[in-house]
């Protein structure tokens, strides 16, 4: 008899309608020799007699065994189908997921090409629920590259973060010989079965295929056994597993594996059920503690460097069995961003909570200060709202009083108040908000309390179609400030509350009925439904007339509809109306619009002109523009506006002066009263403007839409007569537009080199103890350019260097900081923690440029500017020849002008800078020759030139 290659093990309970997909999967697989062994949890339904029907039609390929009796988990099926499998390698499968085409081919390659005992494949999570078809990777940066680990200690990781047993295939005579089997009678079996067989295994490989695809259905009337977090049984297993796995790890001598598996405790696991604590009862929270804090204490201290200062002040908290200050500090972390204490301050300091603050620990933890909760602007923070009580009438109109958070009592005893409660459509084009006044606003010391009826019963008119679901906010006026805040639902119970009647505006047949509803963050949101057998009739009805031809008709008037409203704020309508009327108004003299790039940032030399305006007392309006949902890092004394907003394109409009580092708009014309001051935002290596093929190829509409964007440019800034042959001629500027002053931006590099060259020492400053850097250690920036396709499309970011083997090896002598080009992100894995850090998202290069060592890069401009520090340099050039060539091409080879070694892989890489101090003196005299040709005028002086050019006395 034929051996099978793999045994797929599809464990099955009550499920026999997706049975028959997960099987299929499996007999689709492009590996020929697999069987399926389908193990039914002794189902009620018709789950076995589905599977014995798969076993006649399928002979020789399936087989189909039952349990006498139901187990109640996942181990006794998945035990069974090992001890029943004939296959070489074993797999499981659950009935209701089903395994990508060539996961078996793909992992049976690997295991036989490298021998290993076990081999781990990337799992999928498929939101089936989510109507926009979201998938999800299952921690993608495991799988990354194919690998293959002599033991688990080389990469703790995987152990401590991939605990499924699902996207793995197993050696089966490695299970029999190690005797490994899932527990019995206990949930989470997946974490203890992984883990001992990641720790017995000789040899472990991971592939960076899709493998296995996991079926999440958000929704699901039932939840599933883990995410039955309600119930204390289901916490007391997952101790119980935490237990064995530590067990494990302690018997076989894992020490570091053990602190970062407690470091996910306490991120993960313990934050799972954090979450839901505020709608649980006095007795599960006391059993919750005891059992929480009864394993808290065997955690690793060092544990708690690796986890947000949230994560730690809950874990504290809860070991304090401080419910009101535990409650709102889960909320804060459940709802990024919020702030749901009122914080108390002592001594200078701002702490989370006022208690505990005799303990020194506490006050460690507790500390917040560095947060600046005390000095963002009020309307900046998103303040804690939450429901205090819920009434309604049974039948349109609901009363709800709720309390404010007001940190440090910055709402003052004598601020007007007032306030409305909001109710908007979460999908809002075509749908308007509707607002109730709020009766009672008072303040009450660390909070601001209200009471507020709404009738929505004959107010609030949904659509009824696309609407379904509407969010609650409170809109605050205290004073001079607004402040919107989403209501969450507290303590408050709302299962006893009715659902509220409403009158939809296309049809009541569908939905009639507001019905209030807790969301997965804790908010309050209200959901339409229908009530009654005659609805569910008539919402059958509807859906089959939804596809007939008056539905067509319904269906294009409503989009017709809804394109009219789009167009009133679309693009070609805020051109026109930028040069139709905003264009028409006045230019307001002394106003001044800054931008970096295209509102991303408050950053480079538009920053640092602003700040030298600010330090010369110059009487100014300032205006900054932002991208993205809110701004932050941006100066509070500036007024913000939002790129492309309508108050953007008005302030444009009507500055007298433009001042950035890429270019407005290029739609938009500037006005002759309007001066351009273009600061650029680096010298050239690639070929810029018209010099780039893309622009060439453009033809002469696009080449003259272009020459009109630059040619609004009164006044370009450049460091070198280098940019004048190259920027310059490449935007086909005229002599008289250059500003020879350098970059506004390195003047604080000009005055460190000098500070630096004066003293004879290295200052870091305070930037080295936020970021936690090591004062032992040398720092490193690493700052990559990005890479575009033939089309300019920007591509995603990728390391071209493993940097768990940079911290590996390095680690102790270095610090290695990743900035990114602002239009890339990166996710590093948690094992480099503290040796390599994402700054990434730090909006000013400088500060970083200051504090860094050594610079590595590509081909990016920040080379010319970490010249004028005279430090070190390495160039990672792993793909120079096709970006000097296949790309956009350069204006110098690289090599010959470096002044730094030019490596190509990433083995030379890593040797350069072991050999970092040699590389610094056999390179001082390149480095002065490219700082000559390419920074001449970076004389420290470029932000005073351009303020007293423009904006002193005489100036302009």
């Amino acid at each position: 008899m034929h051996v099978p290659d793999v045994s797929v093990v599809v464990i099955v309970y009550n499920d026999a309608e997706r049975l028959p997909t997960a099987v299929q999967s499996v007999l689709d697989q492009t590996l020929n020799g697999v069987e399926v062994v389908i193990v039914d949890d002794c189902s009620k339904d018709r789950s076995f007699g589905i599977a014995k029907e798969l076993e006649a039609a399928h002979p020789g390929r399936v087989r189909a065994f039952q349990l006498p009796e139901n187990s109640g988990g996942c181990g006794a099926p998945r035990n069974r189908g090992i001890r029943e499998a004939a296959g070489t390698y074993v797999m499981f499968l659950d009935s209701d997921d089903v395994l990508e085409r060539n996961a078996c081919r793909n992992m049976l390659d690997a295991a036989e090409r490298t021998g290993s005992d076990l081999v781990s494949g990337m799992c999928v999570r498929v939101h089936v629920d989510n109507r926009f078809g979201k998938t999800t990777e299952w921690y993608p940066w495991i799988y990354s590259r194919t690998r293959t680990l002599e033991s688990i200690t080389e990469y703790p990781d995987l152990l401590v973060y991939d605990t499924l047993s699902t996207n793995k295939c197993y050696r089966r005579s490695f299970l029999l010989e190690q005797g490994l089997e899932f527990p019995v009678g206990i949930h989470y079996e997946d974490l203890l079965f992984s883990a001992q067989a990641y720790v017995a295994a000789s040899r472990i490989t991971l592939i960076p295929n899709q493998v296995y695809f996991w079926n999440v259905v958000e929704k699901a009337a039932a939840k599933s056994i883990s995410n039955r977090r309600h119930e204390i049984a289901n916490f007391v297993h997952r101790m119980e597993i935490h237990r064995r796995v530590d067990e494990l790890l302690a018997s076989k001598g894992h020490d570091q594996i053990k602190s970062a598996k407690d470091a996910k405790f306490l991120k993960h696991d313990l934050v799972l059920h954090l979450r839901d604590l505020r709608l649980l009862d006095d007795d599960y929270r006391q059993e919750f503690a005891r059992l929480a804090n009864g394993y808290l204490a065997g955690i690793d201290p060092a544990a708690y460097e690796h986890v947000t200062h949230l994560q730690a002040i809950c874990a504290y908290l809860l070991g304090q069995e401080d419910w009101d200050n535990l409650l709102s500090a889960a909320d804060a972390m459940t709802n990024k961003g919020r702030l749901s204490s009122s914080l108390a301050e002592r001594d200078g300091r701002v702490y989370w909570c006022a208690g505990h603050l005799d303990d020194a620990e506490g006050r460690r933890i507790l500390d917040v200060t560095d947060q600046g909760f005390h000095t963002t602007a009020l309307t900046s923070l998103t303040l804690g709202n939450r429901l205090t009580s819920y009434e309604d009438d049974g039948r349109g109109t609901v009363t709800m009083s709720g309390s404010v958070v007001n940190p440090l009592g910055r709402i003052l005893p004598g601020a007007e108040l007032s306030a409305e409660l909001e109710f908007r459509a979460r999908r809002q084009i075509g749908v308007r908000p509707f607002r109730f006044p709020v009766a009672t606003v008072r303040h009450a010391g660390d909070t601001i309390e209200w009471t507020g009826t709404a009738d929505i019963g004959s107010t609030v008119r949904p659509l009824g179609i696309i609407d379904a679901v509407w969010d609650v906010r409170l809109k605050l006026k205290a004073g001079a400030d607004r402040i919107s805040t989403r209501v969450s639902v507290g303590a408050v119970d709302l299962d006893s509350a009715t659902a509220l009647r409403v009158r939809p505006r296309l049809t009541r047949l569908v939905s009639d009925r507001f019905e209030p509803e807790m969301t997965k963050k804790g908010n309050l949101s209200y959901v339409l439904t229908a009530e009654g057998a005659a609805a569910v009739r008539t919402q059958s009805l509807i859906n089959n007339a939804m596809h007939g031809r008056a539905a067509g008709v319904l269906k294009r008037g409503l989009r017709k509809a809804l394109r009219a409203r789009r167009n009133i704020g679309s693009g070609e309508q805020k051109v026109k109306l930028y040069h139709e009327v905003f264009s028409k108004l006045p230019v307001k003299k002394g106003t001044v619009v800054f931008e970096s790039h295209m509102g991303k940032q408050y950053s480079d030399s538009p920053k640092a002109i602003y700040e030298e305006m600010v330090r010369q007392g110059i009487a100014f309006d300032a205006v900054w523009s932002y991208a993205g949902a809110r701004p932050t890092g941006f100066p509070k004394e500036a007024t913000l506006v939002k790129r492309w907003s309508w108050a953007y394109l008005r302030a444009l409009a009507q500055a007298e002066y433009w001042i950035d580092n890429q270019g407005f708009p290029l739609a938009l014309a500037k006005r002759p009263g309007t001066t351009y001051i273009q600061t650029w935002h680096g010298s050239a290596l690639k070929r810029m403007g018209f010099h780039e093929p893309r622009t060439k190829a453009q033809g002469r509409a696009g080449q003259a839409k272009f020459q009109k964007a630059v040619d609004r440019f009164d006044h370009f800034l450049i460091r070198s007569e280098h940019d004048a042959r190259t920027l310059a001629k490449g935007f086909r500027l005229r002599d008289e537009v250059l500003l020879r002053t350098g970059y506004p931006r390195n003047d604080a590099l000009v005055a460190a080199h000098r500070a630096e060259a004066d003293s004879g020492e290295r200052v870091r400053g305070p930037l080295a103890a936020e970021l936690g850097i090591d004062p032992a250690t040398k720092v490193l920036l690493y700052a990559p350019t990005f890479r575009a396709n033939a089309d300019g499309a920007v591509e995603g970011f990728d390391f071209p260097f493993d940097v768990e083997e940079f911290a590996d090896r390095l680690g102790d002598r270095f610090t290695l900081l990743v900035r990114t080009h602002y239009l890339n992100s990166v996710s590093l894995p948690p094992s480099v923690s503290g040796r390599v850090i994402d700054v990434s998202r730090r909006h000013d290069i400088t500060p970083l440029l200051e504090l860094a060592d050594g610079l590595i890069t590509d081909y990016s401009s920040v080379m010319f500017d970490y010249a004028v520090l005279d430090r070190p340099m390495v160039f990672f050039a792993y793909d120079y020849e096709k970006y000097s060539t296949d790309i956009r091409g350069t204006y110098f080879d690289l090599k010959e002008k470096a002044p730094g070694p030019v490596v190509a892989t990433a083995d030379e890489l890593l040797q350069a800078l072991g050999a970092f101090e040699e590389a610094d003196a056999k390179y001082a005299e390149a480095r002065s020759r490219f700082l000559t040709e390419f920074g001449e005028y970076d004389r420290g002086d470029a932000a005073r030139q351009i303020v007293e050019k423009f904006f002193t006395r005489g100036g302009k």
